[in-house]
């Protein structure tokens, strides 16, 4: 395995607390739902080399072999171990584990929660990240989401910005702030082993809009998203 191959990790634990099989089960009319738009999404990125599925859940398996066996893209189905296909797992736990199981390459963790982040997404930014990685300007990268809105503390204070020079200035001059929105995480293996994390020291922050950003973790997430997909008639 050369060590720049870019190899895509995709979680996909069984279950979810919060939105019952949103996986697995249909949505905006296709079957296999947000995993198989996601695996097709990776599939035809030409950028990334391998896809390795990592999961407890045997629906996910059919799903994703069924479009992975018919196409020319390497592949492998890690089955997760129970203890790291709870709830309760650890994300620093499964970062080790991701480490052992790809000890070299350009590992992008990306998932199947994340259905408008589409294979030219990708494409841009395994391009960006390889050039200025090349030219030493960041060891990693991560997608973000801007803001310039007034945040405050639960103690009424002011986060992002100082009210004894202006009380509620214009919210286009603020000074933004990147919200880590766990959309994408691109680096070396050498950083899961290293530092036992999923972005380096300098990561290079890569801005997504908000529907692009958007996270199904709640059942009006589905609902919204399927509208969304639906109306604009996305492609993978």
């Amino acid at each position: 395995m050369s060590s720049s191959q870019v190899i895509a990790f995709l979680p996909c634990r069984k279950g979810s607390q919060r939105v019952k099989h949103k996986n697995i089960r249909k949505f905006a009319g296709i079957e296999g739902g947000l995993t198989k738009i996601k695996i097709e999404q990776l599939v035809n990125c030409e950028r990334i080399d391998k896809i390795i599925v990592s999961t407890d859940d045997q629906e996910v398996i059919s799903i994703c072999e069924s479009v992975l066996s018919s196409s020319s893209k390497e592949y492998v189905i890690d089955h997760r171990p129970k203890e790291l296909a709870s709830s309760e797992t650890s994300t620093d736990d499964l970062i080790q584990y991701v480490g052992e199981i790809i000890p070299k390459g350009e590992i992008l963790w990306t998932h199947v929660t994340s259905p408008f982040i589409t294979s030219n997404i990708y494409t841009d930014v395994i391009t960006v990240y390889q050039e200025i990685k090349a030219k030493e300007q960041c060891d990693s990268l991560t997608t973000v989401t801007k803001h310039q809105k007034f945040f405050w503390s639960k103690q009424g204070k002011a986060i992002n910005y100082d009210r004894s020079i202006e009380k509620w200035p214009r919210t286009q001059t603020m000074e933004p702030i990147y919200e880590i929105n766990s959309g994408i995480f691109l680096c070396n293996a050498e950083i899961y082993h290293d530092l036992k994390d999923r972005v380096g020291v300098n990561p290079y922050l890569y801005e997504l809009t908000d529907i692009q950003a958007m996270d199904v973790d709640w059942e009006e997430d589905f609902q919204l998203a399927e509208i969304l997909w639906s109306k604009n008639k996305l492609k993978v």
